[in-house]
């Protein structure tokens, strides 16, 4: 596990160094105002910035409408109401690989928690070619890319492909619609490259904070079919990266060992270690947490999203809209 240091032992940092807060606290459960108290701590004392005015896309991890495989609506509610407190405009916004945002906010309870807000979940559409620095084109959502700042709102998760699937990659959501499934069909059986591309479209993008919900994080396998396990964590940075390096420290991965994290210590991602980026903890340390079996899968499906497929996902995903346009007529 990497070398992490606290803000009272700063023996590990070098001269130079980036020294990016990632603040980690406990969380036992999603009763609220405990959650929301918790959620404002994580981020101001993960030194999250919003200046009044500011753009912010909200991007919580909406896959497909299974609670578990989605961040809990209480999490992104709690985010969208610190942020709308400090001033900013804020738009909750996904891409789900199936149906649409809309419909898998209100079949989780998000749109509901929403609500009280004043706010709704969008559709990250729109798309606009975008030309990555490994020779990839994606088309991603005008939103994510107009926005001042994005706040990835992931639920920590084991993840088949990717092994775990945290705050940067939480932002394949902001490639629209059926382009994911294609782009994974297309890529995905070189998962080196994937993960390159994923880091690449994490660089292309405006700054990225990130407020994790680990409270009930997902393990065995992901990001939708697993099962619970009870992290009891929230963590937050204004640095996605920083934060998922916090929690790979969490659950005791080199964060290099994991394909997105290999990506971007590659290209010496900012918050990363091979960018001189040191991680301090101003709350809770990574040891603080309990991660005894949470399991991550054994073997990597790099091939899940073959041809086939990929056919039937884009099926279904048409076959959901018209389902939603049905229901609002």
């Amino acid at each position: 596990m990497e070398d992490v240091t606290s803000p009272t032992g700063p023996s590990g940092l070098k001269a130079g160094d980036a020294v990016i807060p990632v603040a980690l606290l406990h969380c036992p459960g999603y009763a609220a105002p405990d959650l929301a108290r918790i959620a404002a701590q994580a981020l101001e004392a993960g030194e999250v910035r919003v200046s009044a005015g500011a753009r912010v896309l909200v991007k919580p991890n909406l896959v497909t409408a299974q609670t578990l495989a989605c961040t809990d609506p209480r999490v992104v509610a709690a985010a969208c109401a610190w942020l709308l407190d400090q001033g900013a405009r804020v738009q909750v916004a996904d891409s789900p690989g199936f149906g649409s945002a809309a419909s898998v906010a209100r079949a989780v309870g998000l749109a509901q928690e929403l609500k009280a807000l004043g706010l709704a979940v969008g559709s990250l559409d729109r798309p606009v070619p975008l030309r990555l620095d490994t020779g990839a084109c994606f088309k991603v959502a005008r939103q994510a890319l107009e926005c001042d700042l994005i706040l990835s709102v992931p639920r920590v998760k084991a993840h088949g492909q990717m092994l775990v699937t945290l705050a940067v990659k939480n932002l394949f959501g902001c490639v629209s619609g059926l382009r994911k499934a294609l782009i994974h069909a297309r890529e995905g059986r070189q998962p080196g490259y994937f993960a390159d591309c994923l880091a690449a479209l994490w660089a292309a993008l405006p700054p990225v904070a990130g407020l994790a919900d680990g409270v009930r994080a997902m393990h065995v396998t992901g990001p939708s079919r697993g099962r619970p396990f009870a992290l009891r964590l929230m963590g937050a940075s204004a640095s996605a990266v920083a934060l998922d390096r916090a929690l790979c420290a969490v659950l005791g991965l080199e964060f290099g060992a994991t394909p997105l994290g290999a990506a971007l210590e590659r290209r010496a991602a900012a918050g990363s270690a091979a960018a001189g980026s040191a991680v301090v903890y101003p709350l809770l340390q990574p040891g603080g947490f309990d991660a005894r079996g949470f399991e991550l899968p054994g073997e990597l499906a790099h091939t899940s999203f073959h041809p086939a497929r990929c056919v039937k996902s884009c099926a279904r995903r048409i076959w959901a809209r018209l389902a939603g346009a049905r229901s609002k007529g």
